[in-house]
C-alpha cells in the first residue's frame, strides 16, 4: 500500500511526458505539499504500480500507451502480457506511462487533461475573508 500524508498530494508522472509536465507544473504553481515522482528517475516498484492500478481499478496494461512510438517501436501490437510483463514495461521504459496518476486524500486519479488537475485541488484560500484584504 502506498502511504501518504493526508494532506500531501503524490504525483506519478513522466518528464518526458507533455501531460506530465503540465501536470506537474499546475500542481507546483498551486502551492500545495507535493511529492513528485518523475517515473524516469525514480524506479517504481511492482508492488506499487499494482497498487496504483487497484486504486484506478484498471488493469497494470491500462496504464500503458501502447500507442506510444517507444511501445510499439519495441513491442510492436503486443498486449496480451500478464500483469509481470506490463510491469517490466513500465519498469524499463517509464515514459509509455498513458497518464500521470495523482493521489489527493486517498483518492487516485489518472490526469488526461493537465488543466482537470485544478478541479481537483481546493483553494489554497480557503477560510480567508476575501473582502477582508480588497
Amino acid at each position: 500500500m502506498i502511504s501518504t500524508d493526508k494532506n500531501m498530494i503524490k504525483l506519478y508522472y513522466s518528464s518526458k511526458s507533455s501531460i506530465g509536465e503540465q501536470t506537474y507544473s499546475y500542481l507546483n504553481a498551486s502551492f500545495k505539499d507535493i511529492l513528485a515522482i518523475d517515473i524516469t528517475k525514480t524506479n517504481v516498484t511492482g508492488s506499487q504500480w499494482k497498487d496504483i492500478a487497484e486504486h484506478l481499478d484498471v488493469n497494470i496494461g491500462d496504464l500503458v500507451d501502447t500507442d506510444h512510438p517507444d511501445f510499439t517501436k519495441t513491442y510492436g501490437d503486443t498486449t496480451n502480457l500478464d500483469e509481470n510483463g506490463w510491469i517490466k514495461i513500465l519498469d524499463n521504459n517509464p515514459e509509455v506511462l498513458v497518464y500521470p496518476v495523482v493521489i489527493i486524500e486517498d483518492k487516485y486519479t489518472q490526469i488526461k487533461n493537465p488543466s482537470d488537475i485544478e478541479k481537483k485541488l481546493e483553494p489554497n484560500s480557503k477560510g480567508i475573508d476575501e473582502k477582508k484584504y480588497i
